[in-house]
């Protein structure tokens, strides 16, 4: 007898998504009134460092460089459908296992704190920078990890369970 998936509750998808989303608020807002865009926080040596960074464009600076007048809009347009696919997805919790329902409610939360970040400035603020020497990753904030923690609970998700994918 096949054993019934255990999702988790709308409200908690909800709660998980708001406390994302007001993390990622609150650390925004910490970095961009204590810090200048010179300045630079040493929490781990020669690993990390919090600095202060803006991105206009998307996940690791793609598009950043683009000079068209039309790049936030754009952007803020694309940033609001995916909400609204994903806020299509948060209804269906309920037929999903605990980590697709807990993935696709950190990357709603992520998404809705940079597109916040993209509607109001044009651009998302950037300050976790990790590095070895001289090679740096790119600069990144709570809402990326949230999004990027999602879609890693989303594959795993799915190679536990190829049928259900």
């Amino acid at each position: 007898m096949a054993e019934a998936k255990k999702s988790i509750r709308p409200v908690w998808a909800l709660i998980i998504s708001a406390v994302v989303f007001a993390l990622d608020r609150f650390s925004k807002n910490l970095v961009e009134t204590t810090m200048t865009f010179w300045d630079t926080k040493h929490v781990i040596p020669h690993f990390f460092d919090i600095v202060r960074s803006q991105n206009p464009g998307i996940a690791f600076g793609l598009f950043s460089q683009s000079d068209s007048r039309f790049r936030a809009t754009v952007l803020i347009g694309f940033s609001i459908l995916a909400l609204v696919v994903l806020a299509v997805l948060l209804t269906r919790i309920r037929r999903w296992d605990r980590p697709t329902g807990i993935g696709v409610a950190l990357i709603f939360g992520g998404a809705l704190g940079n597109v916040y970040d993209r509607f109001h400035a044009g651009m998302v603020t950037d300050f976790l920078d990790f590095y070895v020497g001289t090679y740096h990753w790119y600069t990144f904030n709570i809402a990326d990890t949230a999004i990027c923690t999602g879609a890693g609970l989303l594959i795993l998700s799915m190679l536990r369970n190829p049928r259900a994918a």
